[in-house]
């Protein structure tokens, strides 16, 4: 069962008297990709955190977001930084002086300025809060991973619908190949003939000469490998692991068998199949491009 690499999850516990919220979404990324936003003193748990969601989750770019709600009344200090301040004050009696003018930094927009007054918070255990964090992360990828596995399920269907049709149009293919392999043989052997009276040609080398071109313009070969490389796409899909990397290489490897399959085709009729397949390619491989 295919994964895909969107989702939302959402988890909480209480500990130490505060409510502890995560929540983690994920979007299509290459590799995997971690970002976390923690409390400033929290920043001990990154590792761990990391971790947890790396033995549930192989591949997107996922973003974190940990926070709490304290119950009851709160426990922060404002700290005022002198420093801060009157490097403020400095640089606007500068400016002041640049302007000419006689307006200075008020308190209350001193007050307001970033780094002046900075939320204190006491130092917490984190050792009591590590397992409770952990577990609310672990449960929060789970259910994540359950919004992916629904959404996954969905794309592996449409992938499925679109390689059986794919399978279908190679039949139709198939079947007209002996009748269009015919056509061009006798087309060849037509125009080798004309071309006798200019160039002395005996029978023979007109027959080798047309078996060798006919066999050149063959497509067997590629029907072949596409219906090789549908099938082991169809077995991909079954899997539980991650598969979207191998997907999206079958999907480059379908996309230049039907490229050539077309340059050997002068069919009209199987044109038209061709490009019908081309143009499911395509819209598999943006469906790939979800699959974890």
């Amino acid at each position: 069962m295919a994964y895909s690499m969107t989702g939302f999850g959402k988890a909480s516990c209480h500990v130490n008297g505060q409510e502890i919220v995560v929540e983690i979404s994920s979007v299509n990324h290459r590799y995997l990709e971690l970002s976390l936003r923690l409390p400033n003193n929290w920043l001990a748990l990154e590792g761990d955190i990391k971790q947890v969601l790396r033995e549930k989750i192989s591949r997107g770019k996922l973003s974190g977001n940990i926070f709490r709600k304290r119950f009851g009344a709160p426990i922060q200090t404002i700290q005022f930084d002198v420093e801060t301040a009157k490097h403020y004050i400095d640089a606007s009696r500068e400016l002041a002086r640049l302007l000419d003018t006689n307006e200075t930094l008020t308190l209350n927009v001193l007050m307001q300025l970033e780094g002046v007054f900075v939320p204190q918070e006491p130092e917490e255990d984190l050792e009591t809060l590590r397992g409770p964090v952990l577990a609310a992360v672990a449960e929060a990828a789970d259910k994540l991973n359950v919004m992916r596995a629904a959404e996954g399920k969905k794309l592996s269907l449409d992938i499925r619908e679109r390689l059986f049709v794919i399978a279908e149009t190679l039949k139709k293919i198939e079947q007209r190949l002996p009748e269009v392999s015919a056509e061009y043989e006798k087309r060849l052997r037509t125009r080798l003939q004309e071309l006798k009276g200019e160039v002395d040609l005996p029978d023979d080398r007109i027959a080798v000469e047309v078996a060798l071109l006919a066999e050149k313009s063959d497509p067997t070969e590629e029907v072949v490998r596409l219906k090789v490389h549908l099938g082991h796409m169809s077995s991909l899909l079954e899997k539980r692991e991650p598969v979207g990397r191998r997907l999206d290489f079958l999907t480059q490897e379908l996309q230049r068998e039907a490229n050539t399959l077309g340059v050997k085709t002068r069919d009209s009729g199987m044109i038209q199949d061709i490009l019908f397949i081309k143009a499911e390619i395509e819209k598999i491989r943006e469906q790939v491009q979800n699959i974890e």
